[in-house]
């Protein structure tokens, strides 16, 4: 038989002589036991006396299926806790009048509202009605809510940063390298984590280790980095803005050293083919191998002592590495520029105050051109200006059979198509306009819609280095 610790404590409390019954006990009557096992120190012990003017009996039945009281709700855990608040409420009524007539005195002190916290228990401020009736400094037995283990949060995963604090973003390379100043330059004075591969940087942002990543995803001499558009479809990161920076290369070498005494020079291919004309024009009879990056590949010489190979990277990378600047500006276009984008865990809300993009991704399973017409049909006839579109091949689908009766069958590559445009997802046209694209493609997914980078190109400006990350 199941009994509420409320109800064992009034028992225990009450006298053992049967008075005349409330509650009359059914036919089937067992006396009850004549000790009770007490329960723990958690609960309160009302005082006897102020149970005897209103508890006369207490019957509690043997079998479980009986109710506790005839007439009852039943025999549930909440019935048997509704009954013991009824009677304590009685009893704290009771108690209340018999102690206003033994003076006023006694009487003003017991109708003032009183409110404590012994630190066990909780007292109530004020009287408050318990089933209709009002109790007067009644206790309520509750566990201190100080005690209580609070519930876990996404700020204890990974707390945001406090005002004054720095945000921790993922790059590819090493210290010296452009995607560092490009995090320099979207979030100044962050926590910059360096990371081998451009992977490894959305995977820091999934796994909390990191608040933002900020990758490349275009060149204006180079191209797409293809490889963060495919990885930008797999994981689930978003677009939260853009960055662009100028490129400015330099050759790099260990002191001393003069460029007759070159033989080789290592760097990242993007920058090998970027100063391809300018290291031609120099006369330089030398090796052009690829490295994973430009700082990795000053790293490297200057780690080695390799006085027969230079490095192209940039001028941070000389200091960072203590290498001297054999060239500056080797670039072939001074208007070389690549563009990276921020990475996050959550979108940002689009709004309509100030010059927005948005990018998308899509594909389609039918035959023909026509699709891919319609689909940028839906950005002309709204006057929404796209900025880029890339095709990537499907890797799950990357063919698709024709069968023609006449010619015979054919394979056509299936693709992904990636498109930048000048909208933000606010403005009721890029939402009319995606929802036409919807019904002409088969997959469609929003990258982000965040906002552009206004900011006036200067190709001899370079943002302020980030905070290394701590060793801790």
């Amino acid at each position: 038989m199941y009994m509420s610790p409320m109800a064992a404590v009034m028992l225990s409390s009450a006298p053992r002589h049967v008075l005349s019954p409330i509650f009359p006990p059914p036919d089937n009557h067992v006396p009850p036991p004549t000790a009770l096992p007490k329960r723990g120190p958690a609960f309160r012990r009302l005082p006897s006396a102020v149970l005897r003017s209103a508890i006369r009996s207490i019957y509690v039945p043997e079998s479980t299926s009986a109710a506790p009281f005839p007439g009852a709700l039943g025999s549930s855990r909440s019935d048997w806790q509704t009954n013991c608040a009824i009677l304590a409420s009685k009893a704290a009524s009771n108690s209340s009048s018999s102690s206003s007539s033994g003076g006023d005195n006694a009487g003003a002190a017991s109708n003032e509202p009183r409110s404590s916290n012994d630190g066990n228990h909780y007292h109530l401020a004020s009287p408050t009605p318990v089933n209709g009736l009002k109790q007067n400094s009644a206790t309520l037995d509750l566990v201190p809510v100080a005690n209580l283990p609070r519930p876990l949060s996404i700020s204890d995963l990974s707390p945001s940063p406090k005002h004054g604090s720095s945000v921790r973003v993922a790059y590819q390379g090493v210290p010296g390298a452009y995607s560092e100043a490009a995090a320099g330059k979207a979030y100044p004075n962050c926590e910059a984590i360096p990371c081998d591969q451009f992977e490894v940087a959305f995977q820091a942002v999934e796994l909390w280790i990191a608040d933002r990543a900020v990758l490349p995803v275009e060149n204006s001499l180079g191209g797409s980095i293809h490889r963060n558009y495919d990885l930008l479809l797999r994981h689930r990161l978003h677009i939260v803005g853009e960055v662009q920076l100028p490129v400015h290369h330099c050759l790099l070498a260990l002191p001393g050293v003069r460029k007759e005494q070159l033989t080789r020079v290592i760097s990242h291919p993007q920058a090998l083919s970027q100063c391809e004309l300018t290291l031609t024009g120099m006369g330089l009879n030398v090796a052009r191998e690829a490295f994973d990056d430009t700082a990795g590949a000053a790293e490297y010489v200057a780690n080695n002592g390799l006085r027969d190979t230079a490095a192209i990277a940039s001028a941070r990378a000389a200091e960072l590495y203590k290498l001297q600047v054999l060239a500056d500006g080797i670039q072939d276009d001074s208007g070389n520029v690549t563009r990276f984008v921020m990475l996050a865990r959550e979108p940002i809300i689009p709004r309509t105050d100030r010059p927005f993009k948005t990018s998308i991704v899509f594909a389609h399973d039918r035959e023909g051109t026509s699709v891919l017409f319609k689909v940028l049909s839906a950005f002309a006839f709204r006057d929404i200006s796209l900025t880029k579109i890339e095709s990537r091949p499907h890797r799950h689908r990357p063919l698709r059979l024709v069968d023609d009766a006449n010619v015979g069958t054919a394979k056509h590559f299936e693709y992904m198509f990636y498109v930048d445009f000048e909208a933000s997802m606010a403005e009721t046209r890029a939402q009319k306009a995606l929802a036409e694209v919807q019904e002409y493609t088969s997959f469609l997914r929003v990258l982000g819609s965040y906002p552009m980078d206004m900011t006036p190109w200067d190709a001899s400006s370079s943002p302020s280095p980030p905070t290394p990350p701590s060793s801790s």
